[in-house]
């Protein structure tokens, strides 16, 4: 290693540390960080973006709208990318940084890589307490950066420049490990940021990285393929976890070798096409009867890739309470859960592994057949659900219209909401890893904003497909700036808005209880004398984008084949039933909270019968 060294500051070292990090991605070297998003503030402005500004081709700089919606960005670019690339995401001290916060838990809930570089007050504490300070008598050292803690795999204070010789490797290694990804963060000192060091040259270096395999436990291989072997009625759940890994083709050759059928839960939503023959449907709460029935009667659940959450597990009554599940993951954490037998290490290679170990052994064909046949039954429900006129316009509805006309490598963006559950159930996948349902953290806005990432990193490279964007009028009302960003930067999104007036799934959970509209709905609001409808195409136009108003599902798809012709961002919006037109078939139970005592017979009513189901519930940890 040379001697050389060479004098930055805090903040240059950092940016041009970063624009020398590549990876190998099917045989092309790419710089591992796509760039970052920015709102620039006194916290941020003078140091790091001075040193942003020689770096704009290598480190391509998106001014955000709003820091929150910026991280929701860079969670569905690091999403297309198989967590593969990044981006970072930088903020001034005090309320930018906060605004962030929402989308570090996004993005640490659904482990996925995001650096964010964020304004702090002066280390020296000369000026003190500065603007925007959030002061903690008692600790001064204490502030609201430290409430990014709860939400990042790697938390860092940069107290001297030397320091980020040890922290970005670090930090890195932490956002591209299989087990450990998730979000970085680090607090930067104003005053730090200007300050220089004499760093060795040889830091600057470009280099490689690789994403680590890690071969499962040979005693655990051949724990998990002798309880395979005897399984009568096996079933795969497969996760985002398998995509991640890479290995949807070695999960469609385990399935097809041993007759197993697959289903998937929401993250892994597209990690086998809708006419696959061992397709059997998406699973839980928001999932299919037909993958439904098949977890309930399966004797051994291997889940591939899965963290197994409550709208997966049907708060744990979707398995019969005696069935053996395998759990095969990159993470100890979530390979251990609810008494699994673990194996632990990479899904290409586990898959791989366990295949060999079984030695041809397949499944009963009458438990295959039993999984097709009940796929069929869903098929041809869903068929009914989506097709036009058949009750008022509903999102079943909407989904099917676009799904007929969208093109196979379109991307599908949604989150939060009822439409996480109606895509979920309703939505044909038209080719591997073209759907981006978010909930795991279930989080309005994401829709929008996270359209506009992931349509950044199509745009690299699939210039020719779309990136569609459902939402409902809620989630748009919460966060809609990004419509501006995707026309100023020219990254087309085609956005389809739902409006049902209101928080409409929310409504009918609570209906479902038994408790009478409140809040949710804007016309049940009771500090709203009279509620009226926004105007959406007129607010999208305002932003630059094409809008239009679709009065029928037919109406809708003249428009969307009018958005796929533009090269411009259209946003078409459509009245939604808020109360006859969800999916009501493919629901698992899902554990609420429902009040013990009430004055009301329809709510005592309601928790009994909620609670009836209780006792399908599995016992674990």
């Amino acid at each position: 290693m040379s001697g050389e060294t060479i004098r930055l500051t805090t903040a240059q070292a950092i940016v041009r540390y970063l624009a020398a990090q590549f990876i190998e991605i099917d045989g092309e070297k790419v710089r591992i960080c796509g760039g970052g998003f920015g709102i620039f503030g006194h916290g941020n402005v003078t140091c790091l973006g001075e040193a942003l500004y020689g770096f704009q081709n290598e480190l391509p700089l998106y001014r955000g709208q709003n820091e929150q919606s910026m991280g929701f960005a860079a969670a569905a670019y690091a999403k297309y990318h198989l967590r593969r690339r990044f981006m970072f995401c930088t903020a001034s001290a005090g309320p930018g940084t906060a605004n962030l916060l929402t989308a570090a838990a996004l993005a640490h809930a659904n482990r996925l890589p995001m650096l964010m570089l964020c304004g702090d007050t002066f280390l020296t504490r000369l000026p003190d307490p500065v603007l925007q300070q959030i002061e903690h008598y008692g600790n001064p050292a204490f502030g609201l950066n430290d409430g990014f803690k709860a939400v990042s795999r790697y938390w860092d204070r940069i107290t001297h420049p030397a320091q980020v010789i040890q922290s970005l490797p670090a930090a890195l290694a932490t956002m591209l490990d299989p087990a450990d990804c998730g979000p970085a963060f680090f607090a930067l000192h104003q005053d730090v940021q200007g300050w220089s060091y004499d760093y060795p040259v040889s830091f600057f270096e470009e280099r490689i990285h690789r994403i680590r395999r890690q071969a499962p436990d040979p005693a655990e291989i051949a724990e998990a393929a002798e309880r395979l072997k005897k399984a009568k009625r096996p079933v795969i759940i497969a996760g985002g976890g398998v995509q991640y890994s890479g290995a949807v083709a070695e999960l469609t050759q385990f399935a097809e070798t041993h007759n197993i059928p697959v289903i998937e839960t929401i993250a892994g939503r597209a990690n086998m096409v809708a006419t696959h023959p061992l397709n059997i449907g998406p699973v839980g709460v928001t999932g299919s009867d037909s993958a439904n029935a098949v977890a309930e009667a399966a004797d051994v659940i291997f889940s591939v890739g899965c963290r197994l959450q409550d709208f997966t597990t049907g708060s744990w009554t979707a398995f019969a309470g005696d069935a053996q599940i395998i759990s095969l993951n990159a993470a100890r954490h979530d390979a251990g859960k609810h008494m699994a037998i673990p194996v632990v290490g990479d899904a290409k290679l586990g898959l791989k592994a366990i295949g060999a170990a079984m030695n041809g052994t397949t499944a009963p064909p009458d438990w295959t057949g039993f999984a097709q046949a009940e796929r069929r039954n869903w098929d041809a429900y869903v068929a009914e659900n989506v097709r036009p006129g058949n009750r008022p316009n509903s999102y079943a509805q909407a989904i099917g219209v676009v799904n007929e006309l969208c093109g196979k490598r379109d991307r599908v963006v949604t989150a939060a909401g009822g439409l996480p559950a109606e895509v979920t159930a309703n939505w044909r996948t038209l080719d591997i890893g073209t759907v981006d349902v978010e909930f795991g953290f279930s989080c309005m806005g994401y829709e929008i904003a996270g359209g506009w990432g992931a349509r950044i990193a199509q745009s690299e490279k699939e210039p020719d497909a779309d990136t569609i964007v459902f939402v409902g009028d809620g989630s748009y009302l919460l966060m809609n700036s990004d419509i501006y960003s995707s026309v100023l930067t020219r990254k087309k999104l085609i956005i389809l808005v739902l409006d049902n007036g209101g928080f409409a799934v929310i409504n009918k959970l609570q209906n479902n209880t038994g408790n009478e509209s409140f809040n949710c709905l804007f016309k049940d609001c009771p500090t709203v004398p009279e509620a009226f409808g926004v105007d959406f195409v007129a607010h999208a136009a305002s932003m630059g984008a094409n809008a239009e108003y679709a009065a029928t599902p037919a109406e809708l798809g003249e428009a969307f084949q009018r958005a796929k012709a533009s090269d411009k961002t259209s946003v078409i919006v459509m009245h939604v039933d808020a109360y006859e037109g969800w999916t009501t078939e493919g629901h698992t139970w899902w554990e609420v909270g429902t009040p013990e005592v009430s004055d009301k017979p329809r709510v005592r009513e309601a928790h009994e019968e909620w609670e009836s189901a209780r006792v399908r519930q599995r016992r674990g940890v």
